[in-house]
């Protein structure tokens, strides 16, 4: 009977399931509930107000649309009244509706859970923060927009539910462009996460207010609208699985070819399928959906890296400049400015980079990388992008070398059977687009080191290895060898070539690990010499000099690198040398850590780089024999790292066994601790500079850091320390081991003395055994595969999280206080996720996986992943300021975390101090409504977190880089005493922006050059000159009365920057302004000449108004991005706008009483025209706005709007300059263009909006950018200046352009007078040689040599007065001279005497010869008819010559016959005086002239002869005292000196009074008067002068400082 009434149990239960399973299984696969319902017909149903039907286009179909905007009276209720129920049980609901434009809506759920209770569940987007009772959940919905509209697809419910935080400006109406959407919600999951219920069915639904919509559904699956059928059927998408397509009758149609997801909206709000249906364990998952992504993008920008080497430490580079170097960092490769340490990167590289080459003017970069994927990448340097990439080679690719033309590209690696294999690649067309092609390859047996391409033939290469150094030549499409005959050489290691500093082939050196360095002849294919380095036998503090020939063992030489003057080698002993190219002694050394395995010298001798084996990078400034260390680096991988936020220090541990400390600003390493075991992790004390370090030996040791003492060690673990942190109040310290032992300490006493060990087997607190079996259970429920923990990380105590990442490539999500499991992601990185960090406001989350970071949304919205690293990255997290993250692995990366802009300023102050945080604050309330210009005050004056980024964009205007400072106690002459006054200016500055200023109507004309603001008169050339400024000037506004010029330079030594303003009729500055802390950008006064307007450049980007009666401040706005040009409105005076990196800036001028404020609106950019910024803008009479952008659109405003109408394109490149006259547009940009644009009245324009309204009437090409613009109120007719240096007069009735003002762009090197002075020449390192006319200082003919710089010039003496005799040679850095003759304006004859560049020219005094010198010291007489070389002196030979001077002389009374005189001073001190007459083929030294001095050579030997008594040398130059002396040949002996207040950097004798000119560094030109020693100074220039030279009269005197020639009348002393 017992077993009857089981039976019959049995049989009930089952009956019961069987009625169950009936009542629920016609709702699946899905209920079509308009359909189950029957809305159509209105009776199981309900409707209220405006609701109809309608045909849509979008869907093709009949929709329903809810017009009312009150929700209590138009709605559609489903079912019919609330106290019927729908019965749906489908765990997913479905929704297609689309949001009315510009309206609210609501959507009301009723749920009953299986607790009983009925829960409503409403979303709006007029909701403005989430609010829940024990009944109703209210989630704001953030609608979304088309693609590529300002607000993208947001619904961030799981954002706003858990922290209470929305963003102002997203919720509201629906945007005029929303889209149809699929809204796709897991009922399941709402209730059981935020409520702790269970779902049971779907009871209500109401829709209510200003939406359309298609259809609802139920269903149990997750469906995928954006699918076909097709398609889910190839996925293997099933019912089965949980998964499938939408539904044909609920779908979206898509277009042929389309895709869904660009057409609507995809809102999935879904927890995982096939989680647990009790509820236990919530997989909860976010879908990652394309319109949905985090911002900003990037969100995180590499700021700068701790490292060097990798592969390699054998590879780093100069630029041409000297100023940057360039080395691999890993997979990385850096560009740092060794003045700033500023760092940039060319990423692209998967492995680490192995070798790098320069051509020979730094602006082609080829690198490549090791391993198997041995790849060459090629670079255009100045813009760090990417111009081809190639693989030939195998792997190993080891070496590499430029031509110096570029040209040509030689790499040695190895084949696919690992032998050595040379390739040469064709590389010419890479910077045109072109291709990289192969030009001929061999194979070899032979070792090779290394490989380098011969400065003087792209065909021809030599390399070294082990018993060999080879030469190599292309011919005919193959490459061949032959080797040098070694000798008794021939078993040396050769470790490195290189070739002499010139174009000669007749020296190059091969170092060796036994010393031996081999000259070998080129040509000849032979040993020229063999010499051996050895170390001396005297101990380092004794000696003086080296001995290098002697027996014993030699000095393993592993890099060398030759200039000019002397020869750097690097050698296994740790030091760098420098040697005579005799190798005769070491006349300077520097000791290093290691191994020295690079040594470079810069292109201009005065610079040698040298790396290490042990990390370290370095260079050593030869004239004042500094050493300055650039980077050091681990030599291993980096484990962990810890930041004390407090001291801005970051500590690192490394596999190279060393726990290192170094400042995050500077990246300098501050302390080195050396440990016996490897240290696995460190830990900062959060106030105190101590921190600790956990070892692989399971001891746990604590530093201080300022004393570099041990303060304890503990060994409390036995396996390594995994590990480490301070409880935020510093009293506690806790240690875990790898073997599950938890240690801890009191931190607050200094022996940090052990309080309480937790062991892996005696785990006997309760909480800490049921909290890990709880985790064990979470990681293996329902899991077939072993599951564990990796690392774990708290969120913020706000939110209560545990993150745990799994080796199942996991994050879970655990409540902290409860210990359930929340949610879940899988697939986080490819590998096994190494390290998570939170920020402290509980937004983002960091993770790293492999060699990626990623950075997420806290809530999971899709991440931004970075690559960088080359190897695993050990660890990641935030900086303590949260300004920054940080990631260690093969190096140490600072990447600029940008998010912090979005971050509330109380939030970010109480960051700021980098002390740890126990909670991160919670807005109760939604954040202030700031106004615009506060806003960004406060952001200016508090949030100055990091180094402000100058824009990519030419308009801004950057200040040219100076060495020079100027000094401020300097004598200057009294007003109306001067001994010298300016007479003229030559040349325009082309740095410049909006530096020149015409008006029309008055015929104001004024410009800059320099320091110096210059009032031309275009009817008589003359000039008068405003002098105030020391530094250049960057731009230059008038007033609308033409009666006020404003002038704006930067401030000297750092100060702020000056404005001067200046009064045009007397030419006085009746004001000054000193304000801006960077450069100034821009200038502007108002219409009504009432309000004058000064903006910052981007290192301090604030718009100042000033008053003009007072010029005192009246307002002031700061702005978040840099600025880059001003207007204001010609209709309304209170009206401007301004353009930047951020936008639009519509602005306002509201005066009450005496106050004026500034109103700021920012406006973006047009979505159509790209990511670009706002560079330029004009304003036309109709309150119309034009602005140009960096990629050469313009957009048309409307003022009163505030709303862009009109876009177009204008120009190829980024437009700096426009102006508006009338109907009539200019534009002018950095492709050269001037363009002349017919745009229709304004009216029209905003009427029709077309841009057919646009018409190009003219253009013209300029000889170089367009910076500055000024035109009539027709645009007829104005004046353009560019970069070229040039001012134009452009008349575009003639469409004609005649050069108004010319001057150089670049460098001047020389300027002379012609010996009638009817003629000056000037050179400079642009390759021109310039004649100019006097007194009129126009351009007469310009000789131009391409790819090389003109070091010096000369004229030709008047021999006849025959008509056309006059010549100008001009000495090249080719080692050419080239004569140029003024009639003709041709070249006459080209003669290369030099090997190297030429530094000195000058024709004998009856011009039968031509005497120049090279870099090299050697000297060449050559004849200026047949062009030969009829003597070389070699005297001077290893020091470059400064000076040769010729005068007529006879010599009687010396001894000698001869009827010229001439001398040549070099480098070293030394003056030769020759005696000569050229007719009869003599030339002997008359006397040698050695001035003693230290061996530092920074100020250069100058010498010339009297010009009064040329029986007289005057010399200056480095020595023990700054003086001038003079030497007489007759006595043997200086028989005079003058003492000067700087060192000279040039100087000029005059033929009259007495007076010689110099000029120096600190930017002073001195005059003195060598009789009585009185002397004025003047300080006109902004940089340091390095030519002055007076005219045959002694009337005039020029100086140059860079590209500023300066025109004086000598008055006398």
């Amino acid at each position: 009977s017992g077993r009857l009434r089981l039976n019959a149990f049995t049989v009930f239960i089952t009956s019961a399931i069987q009625c169950l399973l009936c009542l629920t299984v016609w709702q699946h696969p899905y209920v079509n509930i308009f359909k189950h319902m029957r809305v159509e017909e209105w009776k199981k149903t309900s409707r209220e107000g405006d609701v109809t039907t309608y045909m849509d286009k979008t869907l093709t179909c009949s929709v329903f649309r809810i017009r009312g905007s009150i929700p209590a009276s138009n709605y559609i209720l489903l079912p019919k009244t609330s106290t019927q129920s729908l019965g749906l049980t489908g765990r997913y609901l479905y929704l297609l509706f689309r949001p009315s434009p510009a309206k609210h809506f609501v959507v009301h759920l009723d749920i009953a859970a299986e607790e009983g209770q009925v829960i409503r569940v409403s979303f709006s987007n007029l909701f403005k923060e989430f609010k829940s009772t024990a009944t109703w959940l209210q989630f704001p919905f953030l609608c979304g927009a088309a693609k590529g509209s300002v607000i993208t697809i947001v619904l961030r419910c799981s954002l706003i539910m858990t922290k209470f935080f929305y963003w102002p400006g997203l919720v509201g109406p629906a945007p005029s462009t929303v889209r149809w959407t699929c809204l796709m919600m897991d009922l399941q999951y709402v209730l059981s996460v935020y409520l702790n219920r269970r779902h049971s069915h779907l009871k209500t639904v109401k829709l209510c207010a200003n939406m359309s919509v298609k259809n609802m559904f139920t269903s149990d699956l997750v469906l995928d609208p954006g699918v076909s059928f097709n398609e889910a059927k190839q996925a293997g998408l099933a019912s089965s699985l949980g998964t499938g397509p939408m539904p044909r009758e609920m779908s979206f149609p898509v277009p042929k070819g389309g895709s869904w997801h660009d057409l609507y909206d995809y809102i999935r709000w879904v927890a995982s399928p096939g989680w647990p249906s009790n509820g236990r364990k919530l997989n909860c998952k976010s879908e990652r959906l394309p319109g949905l992504k985090l911002h900003p993008d990037p969100i995180l920008r590499l700021n700068k890296i701790i490292g060097f080497g990798g592969a390699t430490m054998k590879c780093a580079l100069w630029t041409k400049s000297g100023d940057t170097v360039v080395y691999p960092c890993h997979a990385i490769i850096v560009s740092m400015k060794i003045s700033s340490g500023q760092q940039r990167f060319f990423i692209g590289h998967t492995d680490k980079v192995s070798a790098l080459t320069f051509n020979g003017n730094s602006t082609v970069l080829a690198s490549a990388q090791t391993g198997i994927q041995s790849v060459v990448r090629v670079w255009n340097y100045l813009k760090a992008s990417c111009l081809a990439m190639f693989k030939t080679h195998a792997h190993s690719l080891s070496s590499l070398s430029f031509s110096y033309s570029g040209g040509v590209l030689c790499g040695v690696g190895k084949d696919g059977h690992s032998k050595t294999m040379v390739v040469v690649w064709n590389t010419l067309r890479v910077t045109k687009g072109g291709e990289v092609s192969v030009l001929a390859k061999a194979h070899t047996d032979v070792d090779i080191q290394t490989m380098k391409i011969a400065f003087f033939d792209d065909t021809r290469m030599v390399s070294c290895g082990r018993d060999n150094v080879r030469l190599w030549r292309v011919r005919s499409g193959s490459l061949r060898s032959c080797p040098v005959n070694l000798g008794e050489y021939h078993a040396l290691d050769f470790t490195d070539v290189a070739f002499e500093e010139g174009h000669s082939a007749d020296r190059e050196f091969a170092s060796s690990r036994s010393g031996h360095i081999l000259e070998i002849n080129y040509g000849s294919v032979a040993i020229k010499n063999v010499r051996r380095l050895l170390p001396a036998q005297q101990p380092h503090a004794q000696r003086r000099e080296k001995q290098t020939f002697s027996m014993g063992m030699g000095i393993a030489v592993n890099s060398i690198s030759v200039s000019s003057a002397f020869c750097a080698t690097g050698s296994e002993d740790g030091f760098l040398r420098l040697w005579p190219l005799d190798f005769s002694t070491v006349f300077l050394e520097a000791e290093h850590e290691g191994p020295v395995s690079l040594v470079s010298v810069s292109d201009d001798g005065l610079s040698v780089m040298a790396a290490t084996t042990s990390g370290n990078l370095g260079y050593l400034d030869v004239s004042s024999r500094g050493y300055s260390t650039l980077m050091r680096s681990h030599t291993d991988g980096v484990l962990g790292f810890s930041v004390d936020g407090i001291r801005r220090r970051i500590t690192t541990a490394s596999c190279d066994r060393t726990v290192r400390v170094w400042d995050m600003d500077s990246m300098q390493q501050l302390y080195d601790f050396v440990s016996e075991d490897t240290p696995c992790s460190v830990a900062f004390h959060p106030s105190l500079q101590v921190f600790s370090c956990g070892s692989s030996s399971g001891l746990v040791r604590v530093f201080d850091i300022a004393s570099a003492k041990l303060l304890a060690e503990h060994k409390q673990h036995r396996g390594e320390v995994v590990g480490l942190a301070f409880s935020p109040d510093g009293e506690f310290m806790y240690s875990a081991g790898s073997l599950g032992s938890l240690a801890l300490y009191n931190s607050s006493q200094e022996d940090h003395h052990v309080l309480r060990v937790l062991g892996e087997l005696t785990l006997t607190t309760t909480h800490i055994q049921y909290s890990w079996s709880w985790l064990n259970y979470i990681l293996d429920v329902e899991s077939t595969s072993l599951d564990s923990a990796l690392k774990v990380c708290f969120s913020p105590a706000s939110i209560g999280h545990l993150l745990v990442t799994t080796s199942a490539n996991k994050i879970l999500w655990i409540s902290a206080n409860t210990g359930r499991l929340l949610r879940e992601v899988s697939k986080v990185h490819k590998h096994q996720c190494s390290s998570l960090a939170v920020s402290e406001d509980g937004r983002f989350l960091l993770t790293a996986g492999h060699n990626a970071v990623k950075v997420w949304d806290y809530n999971i919205i899709p991440s931004q992943m970075f690559i960088g690293h080359s190897q695993p990255i050990r660890q990641v997290n935030f900086s303590p300021d949260q300004m920054a993250v940080v990631s260690v692995g093969d190096a140490i990366f600072f990447w600029d975390f940008l998010s912090c802009l979005s971050v509330s300023l109380s939030e970010c102050l109480l960051l700021s101090n980098g002390m740890p945080r126990r909670t991160a604050p919670l807005p109760s309330s939604p954040p202030m409504s700031l106004t615009f210009s506060y806003f960004f005050v406060c952001y200016t004056d508090f949030l100055e977190v990091e180094k402000p980024v100058r824009p990519h964009c030419y308009k801004h205007f950057t200040p040219r880089f100076k060495t020079s400072s100027l000094d401020q106690s300097t004598a200057t002459p009294e007003l109306g005493e001067e001994g010298l006054s300016l007479k003229a200016v030559i040349g325009y500055n082309g740095n410049g922006r909006a530096n020149m200023v015409w008006n029309p109507e008055t015929g104001l004309f004024a410009y800059s050059c320099g320091c110096v603001v210059v009032v031309e008169n275009l009817h008589t050339g003359s000039q008068r000159h405003w002098l105030g400024h020391t530094e250049e000037i960057s731009c230059l506004a008038v007033t609308n009365d033409a009666q006020t010029v404003a002038s704006a330079a930067g401030g000297s030594g750092g100060s702020r920057s000056l404005i001067c303003i200046w009064n045009v009729h007397d030419g006085t500055c009746s004001n000054t302004i000193s304000y801006h802390r960077g450069a100034v950008q821009a200038l502007s006064f108002s219409r009504d000449d009432f309000f004058f307007l000064t903006v910052g450049d981007f290192t301090d980007p604030e718009v100042a108004l000033w008053s003009t009666r007072t010029y005192q401040l009246l307002s002031r706005v700061s702005v978040s991005g840099p600025l880059h040009d001003v207007a204001f409105s010609p209709s309304a005076a209170s009206q401007l706008a301004c353009v930047g990196s951020q936008g639009l800036y519509f602005c306002n001028t509201h005066t009450q009483g005496m106050d004026v404020e500034l109103k700021v609106q920012r406006v973006c950019v047009p979505e159509e025209v790209g990511d670009v910024e706002l560079t330029a803008l004009c304003y036309n009479a109709n309150s119309i706005l034009f602005t140009g952008t960096n990629s050469g659109h313009v957009c048309a405003w409307d003022c009163n709007t505030q709303r862009c109408f009109m876009t177009w394109e204008a120009d190829q490149g980024e437009i700096g300059v426009l102006l508006c006259r009338g109907n009539r547009l200019l534009t002018g940009s950095n492709t050269r263009r001037l363009r002349l644009w017919g745009v229709a009245a304004s009216c029209e324009i905003h009427r029709l909006g077309s841009s057919a309204l646009v018409l190009l009437e003219q253009e013209m090409m300029l000889d170089g950018t367009v910076v500055s613009a000024a035109f009539d109120d027709v645009m007829d007719m104005g004046i353009v200046g560019t970069t070229a240096g040039t001012l134009w007069y452009i008349n575009w009735v003639d469409n004609t352009s005649i050069r108004l003002i010319s001057g150089h762009k670049s460098k001047v090197n020389d300027v002379v007078f012609s010996p009638d002075e009817s003629h000056f020449a000037t050179c400079g390192e642009d390759g021109s040689v310039r004649v100019w006319s006097a007194p009129s200082n126009e351009l007469v003919v310009q000789f131009q040599v391409l790819n090389q710089s003109c070091g010096s010039a000369c004229w030709s003496p008047v021999v006849s007065p025959s008509k056309g005799a006059a010549c100008v040679v001009g000495g090249y850095s080719d080692g050419t001279l080239r004569i140029f003759r003024l009639a003709s304006s041709e070249m006459e004859l080209k003669l290369h005497p030099h090997p190297v560049a030429v530094t000195a020219i000058q024709y004998s005094a009856n011009g039968q010869v031509i005497l120049s010198a090279g870099r090299d010291g050697v000297m060449a007489v050559s004849s200026p008819v047949t062009g030969l070389t009829v003597r070389i002196i070699s005297d001077h030979k290893g020091a470059p010559i400064t000076t040769i001077q010729c005068v007529k002389k006879q010599y009687k009374e010396f001894g000698l016959e001869g009827n010229e005189m001439w001398l040549a001073a070099s480098a070293d001190r030394r003056v030769s005086v020759w005696a000569a007459d050229w007719m009869k083929d003599k030339c002997e030294l008359l006397d040698w002239l050695t001035f003693p001095a230290p061996s530092d050579s920074l100020p250069p030997s100058l010498a010339a002869f009297s010009p009064i008594d040329p029986g007289l040398v005057v010399y200056t130059g480095y020595g023990v005292e700054r003086e001038l002396s003079f030497y007489s040949l007759a006595k043997k002996r200086v028989i005079k000196k003058i003492a000067l207040s700087h060192w000279a950097m040039c100087f000029s004798l005059s033929s009259k009074g007495h007076l010689i000119a110099v000029g120096s560094k600190e930017r002073v030109l001195k005059l003195i008067k060598s009789s009585s020693g009185r002397f004025q100074d003047f300080l006109h220039h902004s940089d340091s002068l390095q030519t002055c030279r007076f005219s045959p009269s002694g009337k005039l005197l020029f100086t140059v400082a860079y590209n500023e020639i300066l025109l004086w009348e000598v008055q006398g002393l």
